[in-house]
């Protein structure tokens, strides 16, 4: 599978927005890049759907208008406006040329989805693998209001109980993509988030 961060060039904060190729181009989170459906262009002039981890904003400022230029459905766990495919954990969703479960994997966002092939992860902010905190194995920040640490660590903890041990390939919403032993960056992950520490040093 041929997969793109079509945020990667960005000046304002914003999540990794991932464009995957293949049989059914898709693109996990839109992002809050402006320009980001020009970015898209330079390699599909078809999007089948738009497939979201979770509606914080700079994972979807950009939805309204990659739905307006592309017409393709979206795909979320939370309700949203422009959802025209509402999934649950245990569902399914093709990105690219292969077959995803959804995970649902609340903690950093009431509506978190994870999602898993034999051979790919998608996670959102659940997990990263590196970011302003930790290199190799970070986790979604927990310290705002609505968030729960306790929660986070059981989602990665069901993460890992539904995850193929063959997946070698990371696309995590912020941070760099990595490949290689996924399983054991999660492993990592949950090791640091089960210590409890703030993540940040003015976590509350």
């Amino acid at each position: 599978m041929d997969v793109h961060n079509v945020t990667a060039d960005a000046e304002a904060f914003t999540c990794n927005a991932y464009l995957a190729l293949g049989d059914s181009p898709t693109l996990v989170d839109a992002g809050a890049m402006p320009g980001v459906v020009d970015v898209v262009r330079d390699h599909t002039d078809h999007l089948d759907r738009v497939v979201l981890t979770h509606q914080h904003g700079d994972h979807v400022s950009e939805l309204d208008a990659v739905l307006d230029a592309f017409e393709c459905d979206c795909y979320a766990y939370g309700d949203h406006p422009r959802r025209t495919h509402a999934i649950e954990d245990g569902d399914t969703a093709t990105i690219g040329d292969e077959e995803f479960e959804a995970v649902y994997t609340p903690g950093h966002a009431g509506d978190h989805l994870a999602f898993v092939s034999e051979t790919t992860l998608f996670s959102g902010d659940v997990v990263v693998h590196d970011d302003g905190a930790f290199d190799y194995g970070s986790f979604g920040r927990t310290d705002m209001p609505g968030q729960s640490r306790e929660r986070l660590i059981q989602s990665i903890e069901d993460l890992l109980d539904r995850m193929p041990d063959g997946v070698e390939h990371m696309y995590s919403g912020h941070g760099g993509i990595f490949h290689g032993d996924v399983r054991d960056v999660v492993e990592t992950s949950l090791e640091r988030a089960s210590k409890r520490d703030p993540k940040y040093p003015d976590d509350d």
